[in-house]
């Protein structure tokens, strides 16, 4: 008898639900009987709720086991729904596109985001809160910097480049400190070293006799 592999059977369209409930739902396509078909669903749709009990928190539980039927079905069953059938051309549209923000980013190595956090900087009206977030700008541009090239920086060029990008909006007021490297990226911790092999530790060695041994 030949063995039944999962790789040679039917592709489910929803996996979750198991490979039972697809056998129930093309052995309910063969049902003559149109009122024997919808009893059949409803207790599939049943069955189906009580496999996927988290589905419950949803507002449209009910409405999204039969559209999950539906899938499973492959939109070839011929019942009366609680709920219409949604169209298959529904599951195949292409996703919206996501709006980017087009432009070339100035310096790559601060990113987007350090640009978009200078815009809304710009926008803010002086005081204590601008100061803050000017501080905290320049202290992620110099850690980006030191990040991405591997090096050291003088804080004057930090400064100077965020006064490019925000057309001279931006400037660090006197007092301010900009952090220093250790402070940015702590330094990695050194994994213990194991005991040393061949000498024995705090034992008395001599040249002749060697480690001695109480």
């Amino acid at each position: 008898m030949p063995y039944d592999y999962n790789t040679q059977r039917k592709r489910m369209a929803l996996p979750e639900y198991g490979r039972n409930v697809q056998k129930m739902v093309d052995h309910i396509k063969t049902i003559q009987d149109r009122d024997e078909r919808n009893r059949a669903a409803k207790t599939i749709i049943q069955i189906m709720g009580n496999l996927n009990p988290h589905l419950r928190d949803e507002g449209d539980f009910r409405h999204k086991l039969w559209d999950h039927l539906a899938l499973i079905a492959d939109f070839d069953l011929d019942i009366d729904p609680l709920y219409p059938f949604p169209e298959p051309t529904k599951f195949i549209e292409k996703p919206n596109q996501v709006p980017y923000k087009q432009g070339n980013i100035k310096f790559l190595h601060y990113g987007r985001i350090i640009e978009l956090l200078i815009d809304a900087a710009c926008e803010m009206k002086d005081g204590e809160e601008k100061e803050y977030l000017t501080t905290l700008i320049v202290n992620q541009m110099k850690k980006s910097y030191i990040t991405w090239n591997r090096g050291q920086v003088a804080d004057e060029v930090i400064i100077g480049d965020l006064k490019l990008l925000s057309g001279g909006k931006l400037k660090i007021t006197e007092g301010v400190k900009i952090l220093e490297i250790k402070e940015l990226i702590p330094p990695v911790k050194k994994k213990p070293l194991g005991k040393p092999h061949g000498r024995l530790q705090n034992k008395p060695f001599n040249k002749k006799k060697g480690y001695i041994r109480h």
